[in-house]
């Protein structure tokens, strides 16, 4: 994958983060693929299971807090331009490929497409949605319109999972940015409203499952774009990424834990799901094509 033709974005920060309250909110962050790879990596390491716990709604892998929650380092702006780093300047050119996309197609939909920031972090970090750790891997707090990353999962998710390759690496950090779409679109409002109304969040049909597999969708959808205008992709790079999608469906980590699946648990679909959805955007490059709230997901 060519990274180094995307865009550099101008909303990348690192420190602490912003915002605060009290404990960690599960249901108020977004976990993509990170943040249930690492919880896995955790089980396998601690030799007790992480994962299903938090999939059935209750806070595993992640630091619970009280009061206010303190930052542990100033935050400040990343100049992208200048970035040494690979890792950083990868995740400045993927991020800024994200706006050019997301920008342009909300300007043809005759909205406006607002910036979300990403944060990078290392350890802890406290966010609108309270604080977490590196154990929570990337997620998208609405609260503050924030996606929020510690590069070093990424060695995790080659090493352990082996879906290694920058367009897996790309699709993480699209999926969060798909929840921000997502934000933006009243997908968050509609779901807490079908939420209030007696749906369940949890399950193989619940609006968690849903909402998940249409941020694959959109991470589809940008890739499509991008791929159309900087024609960045090489051969196997696709595979990567499904790879990766495939790796972090519900099923295949329940399995990996606990030998056995609870489909009454699932909160983010099943591997055949995530590629599924994934592939639907990217053949299509619509938003329409995502609409995984209507039917069987």
């Amino acid at each position: 994958m060519d990274w180094q033709k995307g865009e550099n974005s101008d909303n990348v920060e690192e420190g602490s983060g912003g915002g605060g309250g009290g404990g960690f909110q599960p249901g108020g962050v977004h976990l993509g693929i990170g943040g249930i790879l690492i919880l896995v990596v955790l089980s396998l390491i601690f030799k007790r299971d992480l994962v299903t716990p938090f999939l059935g709604g209750t806070d595993a892998g992640v630091q619970q807090t009280s009061g206010q929650a303190q930052p542990t380092q100033p935050t400040q702006a990343v100049n992208c331009q200048n970035a040494t780093d690979e890792q950083v300047s990868f995740a400045c050119h993927i991020m800024g490929s994200t706006e050019k996309t997301w920008s342009d197609y909300f300007a043809a939909m005759g909205k406006t497409y607002v910036d979300p920031k990403l944060h990078l972090f290392t350890g802890e970090v406290a966010t609108a949605c309270g604080a977490a750790s590196t154990a929570v891997g990337p997620f998208y707090c609405p609260g503050d319109k924030k996606v929020y990353l510690d590069l070093g999962f990424f060695q995790e998710l080659q090493d352990r999972f082996h879906a290694s390759g920058d367009f897996a690496r790309a699709y993480v950090i699209a999926h969060e940015v798909g929840h921000h779409v997502q934000d933006l679109l009243g997908v968050f409002d509609k779901v807490q409203q079908l939420q209030q109304q007696g749906y369940p969040m949890d399950g193989a049909n619940g609006l968690s499952v849903r909402q998940e597999l249409q941020a694959d969708c959109f991470a589809g959808v940008w890739a499509n774009r991008t791929q159309q205008r900087l024609d960045w992709l090489k051969p196997g790079d696709v595979e990567s990424a499904l790879n990766a999608a495939s790796a972090v469906g519900d099923d295949t980590l329940q399995k990996e834990t606990q030998g056995r699946v609870m489909p009454d648990t699932f909160t983010h679909g099943t591997s055949a799901q995530r590629v599924k959805w994934f592939k639907a955007g990217m053949d299509s490059g619509d938003i329409n094509s995502c609409n995984t709230f209507a039917g069987d997901p």
